[in-house]
């Protein structure tokens, strides 16, 4: 068909889990959710609708950057995580999906390409072909915990890469980037030029202390261009908001450069609206209530399901140190798919590990947002599936 550009000709054929659970739907059916990513339906605290009643959230006075209040308070945030930053390094957008556009923009022309990790979440390679940009993975290997190889970065890259991503805690699988990869990390930046992005909207979800994680690269001295990631999305579970940020660093000259030509890029779309950024502070303010909340309810969730597996099953939990997911390694046969479809027969819905990319073995990904009864309602039959799958 012409009159279309190739870059949002995406599939829309249903896959074989999309079209069974349509059917279970159809049939009034009812199921126990264990993909739910949206953290606005699963009972957690609730902020005050009236925080974002701002005596001036009908006044506009755009900041192509984004209001210097709000700036700040970004900066106030991450000082909490140990990152002391300039509102003036920082940067507001829609959401992390917009900065991803607006720095592919910045960092590429059309057909140069960005470093992706995988596993990861399914989002990276639809927002680079939006822009004309292509992704090469990079595979985080299962012997390293889902870790970073930055082997495995190098071997990625060719002439037309200009920036490497890593999603830190990675998404679904829940692995903190290191001191140790950072450094390894950087030192293969510096020496080829790449931009470093780094997606840390679940950075406040670790599950335990960890000394030698990094909890984010804002305000660090590091010899690359550097972009971090985050938002209300995640950080306060308010994805229907609308606030994303972004703090750049790096050698001062280039660090200048990319904020002076994010101004312009920013002033184009002028996407945030006035009163979340006016209501900013008080929303971070609030947040700490949130995330413990949600930390608890992802411990004992996670909790519940080791304790679900019987010794010497042939599926485990495969090891994490945060987010909000759960990744189980299963048995190669019958494999991902027909096991989904059989723990959504009875009930249960699970995502596949091919849909984000994983290789080298079977895997499952559950949420672990549902209240814990709820969550605990679907083990007996997650376990009773997974033990009949096997015999």
């Amino acid at each position: 068909m012409s009159g279309f550009s190739a870059r949002t000709g995406f599939s829309r054929t249903w896959n074989a889990l999309s079209q069974a659970l349509a059917g279970r739907q159809a049939r009034g059916l009812p199921w126990v959710d264990l993909t739910e990513s949206n953290p606005t339906r699963v009972g957690l605290p609730a902020l005050d609708p009236g925080l974002l009643a701002t005596p001036g959230a009908f006044t506009y006075e755009p900041d192509p950057l984004g209001l210097r209040s709000a700036r700040e308070a970004v900066g106030a945030h991450l000082a909490l995580r140990g990152a002391t930053v300039h509102a003036g390094h920082v940067l507001l957008s829609a959401s992390t999906s917009e900065a991803y556009a607006w720095l592919f923009k910045l960092l590429c022309e059309p057909g140069d390409n960005v470093l992706v990790p995988a596993p990861s979440y399914p989002l990276f390679e639809h927002l680079a072909r939006l822009e004309g940009v292509e992704v090469r993975p990079y595979r985080l290997p299962r012997a390293h915990g889902f870790g970073l190889d930055v082997g495995a970065v190098a071997a990625a890259r060719d002439a037309r890469s200009r920036a490497v991503l890593v999603v830190n805690p990675g998404n679904p699988t829940g692995h903190y980037l290191h001191e140790g990869e950072l450094s390894a990390l950087s030192d293969l930046c510096a020496a080829t030029g790449l931009a470093l992005l780094s997606d840390e909207v679940f950075s406040d979800y670790a599950w335990e202390p960890g000394p030698d994680r990094v909890p984010t690269v804002a305000g660090r001295a590091l010899p690359m261009l550097t972009f971090s990631l985050s938002g209300l999305s995640k950080v306060a579970g308010l994805p229907g908001l609308k606030l994303g940020w972004t703090h750049v660093g790096g050698p001062a000259e280039a660090r200048d450069e990319a904020l002076a030509r994010l101004e312009w890029v920013a002033d184009t779309f002028l996407s945030v609206g006035t009163p979340v950024q006016q209501a900013l502070p008080a929303l971070l303010a609030h947040v700490p209530r949130f995330q413990e909340a949600l930390r608890e309810r992802v411990k004992e969730n996670r909790r519940q399901l080791v304790a679900a597996r019987p010794r010497g099953a042939p599926w485990d939990v495969v090891p994490a140190q945060g987010g909000w997911s759960a990744v189980l390694r299963i048995p190669l046969e019958p494999g991902e798919e027909a096991t989904c479809l059989a723990l959504l027969d009875a009930g249960v819905g699970v995502q596949p590990g091919y849909f984000y990319d994983f290789t080298g073995g079977a895997f499952l990904v559950l949420s672990l947002l549902p209240p814990p009864e709820v969550f605990a309602a679907a083990l007996g039959p997650l376990v009773s599936v997974l033990a009949a799958q096997s015999a």
